[in-house]
């Protein structure tokens, strides 16, 4: 997988109503401080509803949702065919090493002539969950998983975002990446 600059954004996905995989879009409009236009997800609180079940009132920092095209290719030789958006991420992208970025990083997608780039800041890992097992069976082990050295839990479903900055973002928009000062703190899951 690539390094922390070069990637592009290969597909993006919003679903309006609660599901688990969210239809590819031509393009999604990211909204400063409340996420994805119309998606079940945005909002200045919470939205996950086992999070709104525990306190509504929670600061939403799961607003975007991103994965690495990369991990579809690795479940893929263990036999589960997975593509855009099935696994409910807003943006997929290809060539960035998404896990290994730390909290605070930026992403800037694309810049375009009618209205600059979106800007995510990146909070934290996805949480898997069991609706990875019911959208395919044996997927869940794949996406998480223990460090065999080390016994520490292992996420591979993405990562979260906030919006800094609003505006549209297209499948073969560059992605660039602003590491925040150092030292960083490596992402645990939000």
């Amino acid at each position: 997988m690539g390094g922390f600059d070069g990637g592009v954004v290969a597909a993006v996905s919003s679903n309006g109503v609660y599901s688990f995989t969210k239809p590819n879009r031509d393009s999604i409009t990211l909204l400063a401080g409340l996420g994805v236009e119309g998606d079940v997800h945005a909002g200045v609180t919470v939205k996950h509803r086992s999070r709104v079940a525990q306190d509504p009132t929670q600061p939403n920092l799961r607003q975007v949702h991103l994965i690495h095209e990369e991990l579809f290719d690795e479940v893929a030789a263990d036999g589960h065919r997975v593509r855009p958006g099935e696994l409910g991420e807003n943006v997929t992208t290809r060539g960035i090493d998404l896990l290994a970025l730390p909290t605070g990083t930026l992403l800037r997608f694309g810049d375009h002539e009618d209205g600059g780039c979106a800007v995510v800041e990146v909070t934290g890992l996805r949480n898997p969950c069991l609706q990875i097992d019911a959208f395919q069976d044996g997927l869940l082990k794949r996406v998480v998983g223990r460090d065999p050295e080390t016994g520490a839990i292992v996420r591979k479903a993405g990562i979260m975002g906030v919006v800094r900055q609003g505006g549209p973002v297209r499948p073969g928009d560059a992605v660039h990446v602003e590491l925040p000062a150092l030292p960083h703190t490596p992402l645990d899951r939000v």
